[in-house]
């Protein structure tokens, strides 16, 4: 399975390429809330446009901006019948679109208004003027993969997503490896609940583990951990990717979200199934892991035919690695 994903610097990305498409001379930006706020204020300062969300449209008032556009709004407010544009973040079934556009219809305004987003599923498109992208389910975007009900049936690490990691002083096995599981800061607190979250803690740090995720209200149905004698065991096999990667097998789950890119790349590869990288803020699925092997090969093939070219980049890393330790050696690094 493949699981379609767009990040906020895509949605920039994006939103910047959409306007070419779109009509020219436009005089306001409507936002449907909450995720459609975020492509009318990209609009609204890529166009430099008055910008209001719907029930401000509905009261004829927008959103306080700079002394130089409240000019060029009193300007179009003299206007009686304006463009508008209407937007959101996506469309799935149309559902949401059809209730704003029967609330503004409703309204009696004299306007003369479009709908528009940025992705649109292909029965999305039927209730928009304006799209920028099909995006087919499933899909997941950074705004609301914490809000998204695919968590219920996802693995979820938890030192790196849930929690930040701790830090090599803390990670020693005794006093201050449990000061830092009780009193770790949390990153994200979903407000669904999580369907397994799966961490390379110890067993024998359960208690204190499902102590800290009720204190910070993270919902879950199934907590599983490592279950190996020491830290010192568990780094010598280093076996994080593969006890991941199997649970996650064996959950039937749909996603796995992984804090470490190389464990990610690892666990997509084993399983054959999407990871969500946390670090990278990115969507790793098998066909991606298959581009980047085929592309490794190539690379390869190239190195092999160009013996004088590998040992070209071969003398750099290694000059690299000399002064390195040179300046480890003088105690700057």
């Amino acid at each position: 399975m493949r699981i379609n994903y767009r990040s906020i610097a895509d949605l920039s990305n994006d939103v910047k390429k959409w306007i070419r498409k779109l009509p020219r001379d436009l005089d306001l930006i409507v936002g449907i809330p909450r995720s459609g706020m975020l492509v009318a204020l990209l609009l609204s300062l890529f166009m430099n446009l008055p910008v209001t969300d719907v029930e401000g449209f509905l009261e004829g008032k927008i959103m306080k901006a700079g002394r130089r556009l409240e000019k060029k709004w009193a300007e179009i407010n003299q206007k009686r019948r304006l463009k508008v544009l209407v937007v959101d973040d996506s469309v799935l079934d149309g559902f949401e679109m059809n209730r704003v556009k029967n609330t503004i219809y409703g309204a009696q305004l004299q306007h003369e208004v479009y709908y528009g987003a940025v992705y649109v599923t292909p029965e999305g498109a039927n209730y928009v003027d304006f799209f920028y992208e099909v995006v087919e389910t499933p899909r997941i975007f950074e705004w609301n993969i914490w809000h998204h009900s695919i968590l219920e049936d996802s693995c979820v690490d938890l030192d790196g997503v849930l929690c930040r990691d701790p830090l090599p002083e803390e990670d020693d096995n005794g006093e201050r490896y449990l000061k830092f599981i009780k009193n770790a800061e949390p990153l994200i607190i979903p407000s669904v609940t999580i369907g397994c979250i799966v961490t390379c803690r110890l067993e024998k740090y359960r208690k204190e583990t499902e102590e800290w995720l009720k204190k910070h209200g993270i919902h879950y149905r199934k907590l599983i951990m490592l279950d190996l004698p020491s830290s010192d065991i568990r780094r010598a096999l280093g076996i994080h990717s593969k006890f991941k990667a199997a649970i996650y097998k064996t959950e039937n789950a749909k996603l796995f979200i992984e804090s470490s890119r190389s464990q990610a790349l690892e666990i997509a590869r084993l399983t054959g199934k999407p990871v969500y990288c946390a670090e990278t803020n990115e969507m790793i699925n098998p066909d991606a892991i298959r581009h980047l092997r085929e592309s490794t090969i190539r690379e390869m093939k190239v190195i092999l035919n160009r013996p004088d070219k590998f040992l070209k980049h071969a003398m750099i890393a290694f000059r690299r690695r000399i002064l390195l330790l040179k300046y480890k050696l003088l105690g700057k690094l």
